[in-house]
């Protein structure tokens, strides 16, 4: 459980600071230098933890043990100047896009990676979880450095398609309804506008896309593995 832990909150952390330095960039970039004044345009998860410790290190490790080691959740944020924002929707849009985009790129490098080690036998498919879509052969010790490897390709691939997913669904204050609102201001900026007059509407948006996610994710996430 220990070494699992390990293995699952190291790719978190990873995954979750690409997807947060990718929005520091793109805002830096575009204009916006408030992320990039308190250092989040970096790989160091520091940063990113000093603005975040609950949703970087106390949620992920308690909802890991919670749920007997089957997944991992937990969330950071980068400042964004709302000036900016407004005065350039198109950049925002692009700013809020690069995060999910980030965890698509780093599940594309696993799928990758796995599909070479499938291909010369190093390792084979698992059994469909999460943290066991690739593992090793059969009478293979899966607590060896090898085992440790197909464990993180296996939780870097499913983590970071679960998280540039979800992020993509349009509700407040995923960066799906930044870049939707973003993008097309004419057309959903009032939709949008009206739901931040809601109380708790960030609360509520958060519920709903979690009721709406495994409709999305899990098919997803089948398609994908059905190509490995």
């Amino acid at each position: 459980m220990i070494a699992d832990l390990l293995v699952w909150y190291l790719v978190f952390v990873f995954s979750t600071t690409c997807h947060e330095a990718a929005h520091a960039w793109v805002a830096y970039r575009y204009g916006d230098l408030t992320a990039y004044s308190g250092g989040h345009v970096s790989l160091d998860p520091w940063p990113h933890i000093r603005r975040s410790p609950f949703g970087m290190v106390i949620i992920p490790v308690a909802s890991f043990l919670m749920n007997n080691g089957a997944w991992m959740i937990g969330w950071a944020s980068v400042p964004v100047d709302s000036r900016w924002a407004s005065r350039n929707p198109g950049r925002a849009a692009l700013m809020s896009f690069a995060g999910p985009l980030a965890n698509l790129l780093l599940a594309l490098v696993a799928f990758v990676t796995m599909l070479i080690l499938l291909d010369n036998g190093t390792l084979v498919r698992g059994y469909g979880s999460i943290g066991d879509i690739v593992t090793l052969p059969d009478g293979a010790d899966i607590r060896s450095p090898l085992g440790a490897v197909a464990r993180g390709l296996s939780v870097m691939l499913g983590l970071n398609v679960i998280l540039g997913i979800f992020n993509l669904i349009p509700l407040p204050p995923l960066d799906g309804a930044s870049v939707l609102e973003g993008g097309a201001p004419k057309l959903v900026g009032g939709f949008y506008a009206r739901m931040r007059e809601i109380p708790a509407a960030e609360i509520l948006g958060m519920l709903a896309a979690w009721q709406i996610s495994p409709y999305v994710i899990g098919p997803a996430l089948g398609f994908v593995v059905q190509f490995l």
